[in-house]
């Protein structure tokens, strides 16, 4: 097959374009490794840099001087991610089945229903009384799952468009005239025919779970109950707090920890910082590989139309 040089011109620009795309894609996670293993006085004096002059696994040493309590963070932060993502899916999924048919009636108040809970809200204090004060959820693994994660209206129309779009009405019919009820259907058509949709909400979802601290901050003081997010930021303010209390050196690039400390000698106060992100941002890294071949095609199948 010939091809023209206007074409190869293209090709090769285009090539060019998605190198450099990915490098600046890459280059910031590369940078923030590289920090969080960097020496704490190299990274003050030197900066950020790729190729630093001297390596340092104390940040890492640092966050994992209690390995148990980042484990059990751990654990915590997957079982909640894993359950609140699947009801997340479920619950979703639920209620944008019914507000795809057409048949339904009072569709558009429904629809407008959900939409508007987009626009107003309770505030947080009121949330704050009625999950605490109400529904006592304060210090259990439920506040961590159900404010503000499980449920989202953007989700739910994202879903309920897809349905509208991509599953003929003929095969609703079909499964009718086989005496199918809703449920059925539900289970044996829409759900396998929306797999696309389904695993880029709960992508969406799983990072909201992943990445939260508001509900821990919120809901959690015991230290027991800590995800990930909230046990990584009680190191931090740790960190902070040692360093804002112990004796800086001449240079100002390390700051020894005193002796009640566990005696680890100087506090990579900065560097601890990138070891943070690096640690929060890995099992993401590791997932998003899987799941992106479905990732692209629901969203712009389940893109709001019309």
């Amino acid at each position: 097959m010939h091809i023209s040089r206007h074409d190869r011109v293209y090709q090769t620009l285009a090539n060019i374009f998605l190198i450099i795309l990915v490098v600046v894609i890459i280059l910031p996670f590369l940078l923030l490794f590289i920090s969080s293993i960097t020496e704490e006085g190299t990274l003050v004096r030197d900066g950020y840099t790729l190729f630093p002059k001297e390596l340092s696994l104390a940040a890492y040493k640092y966050i994992f001087v209690n390995s148990n309590k980042i484990f059990r963070a751990y654990a915590i932060t997957i079982g909640v991610t894993i359950v609140g993502t699947a009801l997340h899916l479920i619950l979703s999924s639920m209620l944008a089945y019914p507000l795809s048919l057409k048949k339904l009636p009072g569709r558009n108040f429904f629809s407008f229903f959900v939409f508007f809970t987009m626009l107003f809200n309770g505030g947080l204090v009121p949330t704050y009384m009625m999950y605490s004060g109400t529904f006592h959820i304060k210090n259990t693994i439920f506040a961590m799952i159900v404010p503000g994660f499980l449920m989202s209206a953007v989700n739910v129309l994202l879903i309920r468009t897809y349905f509208s779009n991509n599953i003929p009405e003929a095969l609703y019919e079909a499964a009718e005239v086989d005496g199918a009820g809703h449920f059925t259907v539900f289970t044996k058509i829409v759900l396998p025919l929306g797999k696309p949709i389904l695993v880029t909400v709960g992508l969406f979802a799983g990072l909201g779970y992943w990445n939260d601290w508001t509900n821990g901050l919120y809901y959690i003081t015991n230290t027991k109950l800590y995800s990930l997010q909230n046990l990584l930021n009680r190191i931090l303010q740790d960190v902070q707090f040692l360093a804002s209390n112990s004796t800086v050196a001449q240079s100002g690039a390390i700051v020894e920890m005193p002796t009640t400390a566990m005696s680890m000698g100087p506090l990579p106060s900065t560097s601890v910082r990138m070891a943070i992100a690096f640690i929060a941002m890995v099992p993401i890294l590791i997932l998003y590989p899987f799941l992106q071949k479905y990732f692209a095609k629901g969203i712009a199948m389940g893109a709001v139309k019309g």
